[in-house]
């Protein structure tokens, strides 16, 4: 990757309209069910939902599309899903929003994951999972790396966006990240369980912590910086990582990342609901290395970010006007956004 440059704050967030952003991972349906419990069932004692309105939105890897589209690039999704009718409903509801479909693969042998949750006012009675975390077939495996291939040099970004249910495995994730980085494409990771020791060669990963200590089968001590430095390097050298950006929950962020460390806090926030927080970190993160900013901005601005779509209730995207707002204020993100671990 070429040096880092300054940005203003304006600058920035005008340069994230001119992002192709390409997401590579499980993208999914949420279903959402409102009701009213008036009775028991005569069935069995289980609550009787009268139904109320009913919501479908994108999920998985779709929340990241949709926070990377509300920073004002261009996003678009690379994932199998099935030929059936709640495919169908996902593509709907991409094309609803004007996101591209043209990195989407459909097959008769794959399903389409769809979560739905049954919430009587405001609390959730029942999640309902429609899903398979088989892995996709070979012939679908090499469908999906000719079309990352073909997006990948028109695009200043790749998230890998992985939610364990077999879109992408270690073949798909090698070949993809070998070709983004023969083209000079950044890649940036979310990881899960089971491939996370399969990013080899990444621009940025971006675990969270549980995912650290799982991921690498370690435990340590997240509040003595030589033993959660070392934790880190060990990550970085297994993987051969240019650097890591991991979120700390109530503890902010830490991120090593061309040769900087900074730990930043987390921002004090009336916390509704920590659903999607990482979608959200890991949208501005990656345009913010596309844009070749310094490793404390990424930083910075993602955690920010993360902290804001928290106030809300469910999963929401990025306001970006919120996030420029909030950045402006705090103007240490630019000048003084923390002092090296």
């Amino acid at each position: 990757m070429s040096p880092a440059s300054s940005l203003t704050i304006d600058q920035l967030f005008d340069a994230f309209n001119s992002l192709r952003v390409l997401i590579i991972g499980d993208v999914m349906l949420d279903s959402y069910v409102w009701g009213r419990v008036e009775r028991i069932s005569p069935e069995a004692p289980v609550p009787v939902v009268n139904v109320v309105r009913r919501e479908l939105r994108l999920g998985g890897a779709g929340n990241v599309l949709l926070n990377v589209q509300a920073l004002g690039a261009e996003a678009i999704i690379c994932s199998v899903i099935d030929t059936d009718e709640p495919g169908d409903r996902l593509v709907g509801q991409l094309t609803e929003r004007c996101l591209t479909c043209n990195g989407l693969i459909r097959s008769d042998s794959r399903i389409t994951t769809i979560k739905e949750r049954i919430i009587a006012g405001s609390q959730q009675v029942v999640r309902v999972d429609t899903e398979t975390d088989k892995l996709i077939t070979a012939d679908e495996r090499a469908q999906l790396i000719a079309r990352a291939k073909e997006l990948i040099p028109t695009c200043h970004v790749v998230i890998f966006e992985d939610y364990d249910k077999g879109v992408l495995d270690a073949q798909a994730i090698a070949e993809i990240t070998a070709f983004a980085n023969e083209q000079e494409i950044p890649t940036v990771v979310d990881p899960k369980k089971r491939n996370f020791l399969h990013y080899n060669h990444t621009t940025l990963f971006k675990p969270n912590l549980k995912e650290l200590k799982e991921g690498l089968k370690i435990e340590f001590d997240v509040d003595d910086p030589a033993e959660f430095q070392q934790a880190v390097d060990t990550l970085k050298n297994q993987l051969r990582i240019k650097g890591a950006l991991i979120t700390l929950s109530e503890r902010g962020v830490y991120i090593d990342f061309n040769g900087e460390q900074h730990r930043l806090p987390a921002h004090l926030r009336k916390i509704s609901d920590v659903s999607g927080a990482g979608d959200t970190v890991i949208s501005i993160a990656a345009c913010c290395v596309a844009l070749r900013q310094h490793p404390r901005l990424i930083a910075g601005l993602s955690n920010l970010g993360g902290g804001l779509v928290c106030e809300s209730v469910g999963v929401v995207p990025i306001d970006k006007a919120m996030l420029k707002e909030e950045a402006v204020r705090l103007d240490f993100l630019v000048n003084k956004a923390s002092t090296n671990h």
